[in-house]
């Protein structure tokens, strides 16, 4: 495993960071707190060392299992977590988005509950989840600097999405060099990550990015296949029926990546992501033992050539030569679109957006 740098921060992170999301909720298939914290275990048995709950996730209970987890490593791990989600006062309709509260008051009393629920003295990377870009106020920002003075946090964070992200909001989070930015990245939805590789380049700016959902909901993974059935309660199961059906065909023109005995697929598809250097961490969706044995083993696989990285770029640039709708082509905006316009980005303003173009 191999370890970079959280923008200026100085806290270093494992190239394959443990996306918390599984634990303590049923997103992502039902398995007990001791199963869990045994996954979190076994990761840092393969290297990883890097790990991002949220405290939105199961309600509060994602924060307690990692907290609980890693009570013994607390010296050795690096833990990210998120606010911004009024769960407190309202119920979880299914998979829907919860209101959101970020206010200064509301950073400050959210990262200390999280705190309780971790049971640690500091959070090193604590990103604000979701928010738009008119809520990050100046009382914000100072609350956060506030946070990192009393010595509670050590870092922050952007963390956006779902939809791929926003782009205003990651902008700005660049301008203002947050130590990272989350977004949604893979081989199959290129736009957002290139926007923000050129915004970290044209500003200088010491952002790092974070790479999540790598395997495009299980396509680049190939845990989801065309006789894959999703139970209803799967978050996979969002995606469009376009987006499964067209993603199988651009997997086969991204075979080359593959090197047999040396490099898998799954693993090609972290190693992409990791093949720029503005990239701190990806943080795939691990499911089992077996994943966790296999995709951390992506930091240390052969790299891919500057050929493989710009046939990754051209393919994607031609939508794979795939003309006909791939359910890929929506972004969110709370901007009126004015974001993605200016972006140059062909893509339409996602249904339930704040504001829908």
């Amino acid at each position: 495993m191999h370890y970079r740098e959280l923008g200026t921060s100085g806290i270093e992170v494992s190239e394959v960071g443990f996306g918390a999301w599984v634990v303590g909720t049923d997103w992502w298939g039902d398995r007990s707190d001791e199963d869990s914290i045994e996954m979190l275990h076994h990761a840092i048995e393969q290297g990883i060392d890097f790990f991002d709950t949220g405290d939105v996730y199961g309600h509060g209970h994602s924060e307690e299992v990692v907290g609980e987890a890693l009570a013994d490593y607390r010296d050795e791990v690096t833990v990210a977590t998120k606010i911004g989600y009024d769960f407190y006062n309202n119920p979880q309709a299914g998979h829907g988005e919860l209101p959101k509260e970020i206010t200064g008051e509301w950073v400050r009393e959210a990262t200390e509950k999280s705190l309780e629920r971790l049971d640690m003295e500091y959070v090193d990377l604590l990103q604000l989840h979701n928010a738009n870009v008119d809520e990050v106020t100046p009382d914000v920002l100072e609350a956060l600097d506030e946070l990192k003075e009393e010595g509670l946090i050590e870092a922050t964070g952007w963390a956006l999405g779902p939809s791929i992200g926003w782009l205003a909001e990651g902008d700005v989070a660049i301008e203002e060099e947050f130590d990272a930015l989350q977004i949604v990245w893979n081989a199959f939805e290129q736009d957002v990550g290139n926007h923000f590789l050129d915004t970290i380049r044209e500003t200088g700016s010491s952002t790092s990015l974070i790479a999540r959902v790598p395997h495009s909901s299980g396509l680049l993974n190939e845990q989801v296949r065309p006789e894959t059935e999703l139970g209803s309660g799967d978050h996979r199961g969002f995606r469009p029926d376009e987006w499964y059906e067209t993603g199988w065909e651009k997997l086969e023109q991204l075979r080359f990546l593959e090197r047999d005995g040396e490099r898998t697929m799954a693993q090609a598809s972290i190693a992409y992501l990791l093949g720029y250097d503005e990239t701190a961490a990806v943080t795939p969706t691990f499911r089992t033992k077996a994943d966790i044995d296999e995709w951390a083993k992506a930091s240390d696989v052969p790299k891919l050539t500057d050929g493989e990285m710009t046939r990754v770029e051209e393919l994607y640039a031609d939508n794979f030569g795939i003309d006909r709708f791939d359910g890929m082509d929506a972004l969110r905006s709370s901007v009126d679109g004015d974001d993605i316009r200016a972006a140059g980005l062909d893509k339409r303003v996602a249904k339930g957006a704040r504001n829908e173009a």
